[in-house]
């Protein structure tokens, strides 16, 4: 007599693209539950949700610590989240119980990029101010300094973190005529090399560069890193973006440095915490252009990440290659 297989529970945090669903409503040897929503699941259903699941697709926002990892139980073999971070995950905990985990990483890279070079020129242009007055009345005649802000040509670009979304984004600044291309890390990049880029201190890229863009992994050394003494060694005219984590940057010590004019603008994608509170002060500030973490937010790189998330999933249940697996 035949034994029928038993089906592999797997818990989805949220509603994700259709790529992804379709592939996950069409695996055999899986029972797929959803948090129906478009908004992020309580913790309370998280909790509930992953009782005995085989298999985890979650988001950014679904904190997946020891209490998750305990409520799951036994069963779990897997974890694919729909994003290039992980900072989300207790991946120590997870590593210790032997559970896998998918990854998102490349797909959204330029995604991303064309975002930040899109945030970096709406900031020092002072596009969303410039919209405003369109829309105010504050729109009079032509007026020689009225607006002006800072361009690209002929400038110095610092990018702290040249790994593979700080790579692309150089490539597209140096099409704008940059002049030299300057980027902080751990160690010198042999990739930096397709945009001539110099490898340098940090102080030193801070204090010789027009624009910083801050495109590295949130790590302990990088928690924080962008706070007071940070700013005060960037150019009075300098232009500071951020689109990799808002932990990496001290919140409060930004808003002091752009309401005193220690820095010129700034441009974020990423905040502290999400979604930025409406109150928040650095909402009150004209030179500080704040989005709502669309870095990826294109039709095609979002349904390409489910789909990948939902392959590393599926590889993780059936004990086979997943296409992007963390190694950890």
């Amino acid at each position: 007599m035949q034994v029928a297989q038993t089906l592999m529970k797997v818990f989805v945090t949220r509603r994700v693209p259709q790529e992804g669903a379709r592939i996950l409503s069409q695996a055999a040897g899986c029972t797929v539950s959803l948090w129906d929503s478009d908004e992020p699941v309580p913790r309370a259903e998280l909790l509930k949700g992953v009782e005995g699941a085989h298999g985890i697709l979650c988001l950014l926002s679904d904190k997946i610590d020891a209490e998750v990892l305990d409520a799951a139980g036994p069963n779990l073999k897997v974890i694919s989240t729909l994003s290039v971070g992980f900072d989300h995950m207790a991946l120590d905990e997870i590593k210790k119980r032997g559970i896998r985990v998918g990854y998102t990483p490349d797909v959204l890279t330029d995604a991303t990029a064309e975002l930040t070079v899109a945030l970096l020129l709406a900031t020092a242009r002072r596009l969303p101010e410039g919209v405003e007055e369109v829309k105010n009345g504050g729109w009079s005649s032509w007026k020689p300094l009225w607006l002006c802000g800072y361009g690209l040509s002929g400038s110095t670009v610092g990018v702290v973190g040249l790994g593979r979304i700080g790579l692309a984004i150089s490539k597209r600044l140096k099409a704008f005529g940059v002049k030299r291309l300057l980027y902080s890390g751990r160690t010198a990049k042999a990739h930096a090399a397709e945009v001539d880029g110099e490898f340098v201190p940090q102080d030193t890229l801070l204090s010789e560069s027009d624009f910083v863009v801050v495109s590295c992994s949130l790590t302990p050394d990088t928690q924080g890193m962008c706070d007071k003494a940070f700013f005060s060694k960037m150019k009075k005219t300098a232009i500071f973006v951020n689109t990799s984590r808002g932990s990496v940057v001290n919140q409060e010590d930004l808003y002091q440095a752009l309401s005193s004019g220690e820095i010129a603008a700034a441009g974020l994608d990423v905040t502290t915490p999400e979604p930025l509170p409406t109150d928040h002060p650095l909402l009150t500030l004209k030179n500080c252009v704040v989005l709502p973490h669309i870095g990826s937010a294109t039709y095609s790189t979002r349904g390409i990440m489910a789909d990948l998330s939902a392959r590393n999933l599926l590889g993780g249940l059936q004990g086979t290659d997943m296409p992007s697996e963390l190694t950890f």
